[in-house]
C-alpha cells in the first residue's frame, strides 16, 4: 500500500484535484507542500495535531512539508464556518503566538536543510502595497465566485466585513508565494478550506500558466464542528501549562465509543492491520482500544515518560485506589479565599472541572460532583484554608479527578 492509499484508508482524503497525479506525486516522495497554521493563541491545540500528523506522515515517505505560520494572515482571521468577526490581536500578540507555535511544531516535524521548513507570511504580506497588490492578483479574482464560496456561508447572514472578504486573496497569494520561493507543488488543509485553497491553484495557473495542486484532509475538528477538540475546561491544547498530560490523556481515554477506530487511524501511526483488527471489539476490549489511543496520543505529544505517568495515574485512580503521586494537582493561592474560605462552584471552576460557575452549579445539583468518594449535593458549600490538609480529591463524573490543596 502506498501512502497515498494509506490516507485514504484512514479517512484522510476528502477531495483532490487531479487525483492521479497527486498520488503518484505523494507516493514517489517528491510533493512539497504546505499546511497553514493562523496564530490565534499562544499554543496549538488538538486540530492543529491532526494536521501535524498528517505533516509527520508524509515527511516519513519522503515528501517535504512547509508549515506555514500566519503572522500576516493571523492579521485578519479566517471567516471559515464562523458566525462572527474574530477579536483583532496586536502584532506582538501574533509574533508571540508564531515562536510558540515553531517550539511545539518541532516535536513532530523534523526541521532542517532539505528537510521541513516553518515559513512565516509575514515576510511578504505585512510590508505589500496595496494598490500594487490589487493590480497584480485583483484581476484573478471573480467576486461572483468568491460569494458562492462555502468559507462565507455564515458571515454573509449576519454581515462579512471587507477585512474578511479579503482573506481569500491572501490564502491564495501564499500558495502562490511559496510556489515561487520554494517549489510547493500542494496545499493540504481541511475540508472547510476547499474554497480558499482552489483560489491558490488559479493564482498559480493564471499568473505562471503552470499547475498546482489542492489535496484537503479532513480533520474532526473541521467536519464534527465543535463536538472533538473541547472538554468542560475548554480547549484541548498541546501546550502542558495549558493541558496537562494526564488531562490529554484523559480526553483521549474519554472518547466516544464511536471514535475510538477513527482517531486511531487519523491520529497514530499504528499499522492499519492492527487498528483493522479492533473494529469488532465491545465492551472491556473497546475500552483497551481507548487506552492504547491515549497512551500513544500522549506519548507523541508529551513524551513515554508523561504517558507512563498518565497511563499509571489513571488506572490507580478508576481501581479505586485513591490519590495517586501523577493525579492532576491544584495548589490554591490567598487570592482564592474570601474570609479564609471558598465555595464549592469556585473549587470547581479553578480545578478546570467545570467552566463556568453557571456549569458548576449544574453539576452538584444533578449529582456528577463528588469530594473524596462523597457526592456533593449543596451548591453553597465552602471550605475553610484548614479543611485542604494533605489535600481533597474532587471529582466530576466518571473520570475527572483532580487534588486540591491549599
Amino acid at each position: 500500500m502506498g501512502v497515498y492509499e494509506e490516507l485514504i484508508e484512514r479517512g484522510l482524503i476528502a477531495q483532490v484535484t487531479n487525483e492521479e497525479e497527486i498520488r503518484e506525486m505523494v507516493n514517489a516522495g517528491k510533493a512539497t507542500f504546505y499546511i497553514g497554521f493562523d496564530p490565534t493563541a499562544d499554543s496549538l491545540h488538538v486540530g492543529h495535531f491532526m494536521a501535524l500528523c498528517l505533516m509527520k506522515r508524509l515527511q516519513e515517505a519522503g515528501n517535504r512539508p512547509i508549515a506555514l505560520v500566519g503572522g500576516g494572515t493571523g492579521m485578519i482571521g479566517d471567516p471559515s464556518g464562523r458566525s462572527d468577526m474574530r477579536s483583532m490581536m496586536t502584532i506582538e500578540q501574533i509574533d508571540h503566538n508564531c515562536e510558540c507555535f515553531r517550539k511545539q511544531m518541532s516535536r513532530f516535524i523534523e526541521f532542517g536543510e532539505d528537510k521541513a521548513l516553518m515559513v512565516n507570511n509575514a515576510d511578504w504580506l505585512r510590508n505589500l502595497n496595496f494598490l500594487d497588490f490589487m493590480r497584480e492578483i485583483g484581476p484573478a479574482f471573480s467576486v461572483n465566485e468568491m460569494l458562492r464560496a462555502r468559507c462565507y456561508v455564515n458571515r454573509l447572514e449576519n454581515g462579512l466585513s471587507f477585512l474578511e472578504f479579503s482573506y481569500m486573496l491572501m490564502q491564495g497569494y501564499d500558495f502562490y508565494m511559496l510556489y515561487q520561493k520554494y517549489g510547493c507543488n500542494m496545499e493540504f488543509g481541511g475540508d472547510d478550506q476547499w474554497s480558499n485553497m482552489l483560489a491558490g491553484t488559479e493564482l498559480i495557473r493564471k499568473k505562471l500558466g503552470k499547475d498546482a495542486h489542492a489535496l484537503t484532509i479532513t480533520l474532526l475538528t473541521n467536519k464534527e464542528g465543535k463536538k472533538m477538540g473541547k472538554t468542560a475546561s475548554g480547549a484541548v491544547w498541546l501546550d502542558p501549562e495549558k493541558t496537562s498530560p494526564y488531562e490529554f490523556y484523559q480526553y483521549w481515554r474519554n472518547v466516544d465509543d464511536a471514535d475510538v477506530l477513527k482517531c486511531m487511524k487519523l491520529l497514530t501511526f499504528l499499522p492499519i492491520e492492527e487498528i483493522r483488527a479492533m473494529e469488532g471489539w465491545e465492551g472491556a476490549e473497546l475500552n483497551k482500544a481507548k487506552e492504547i489511543l491515549a497512551y500513544h496520543l500522549t506519548e507523541l505529544v508529551h513524551g513515554r515518560e508523561e504517558a507512563e505517568k498518565a497511563d499509571s495515574a489513571a488506572k490507580a485512580i478508576f481501581a479505586g485506589g485513591g490519590v495517586s503521586e501523577n493525579m492532576p494537582k491544584l495548589c490554591l493561592e490567598d487570592a482564592d479565599f474570601t474570609d479564609d474560605s471558598i465555595d464549592i462552584l469556585s473549587i470547581l471552576v479553578r480545578a478546570g472541572l467545570s467552566a463556568s460557575r453557571g456549569e458548576a452549579r449544574r453539576n452538584v445539583q444533578q449529582g456528577g460532583v463528588q469530594q473524596d468518594g462523597k457526592k456533593i449535593t449543596d451548591i453553597t458549600r465552602r471550605y475553610a484554608r484548614a479543611d485542604f490538609g494533605e489535600g481533597l480529591v474532587f471529582q466530576r463524573g466518571k473520570k475527572n479527578f483532580v487534588l486540591v490543596k491549599a
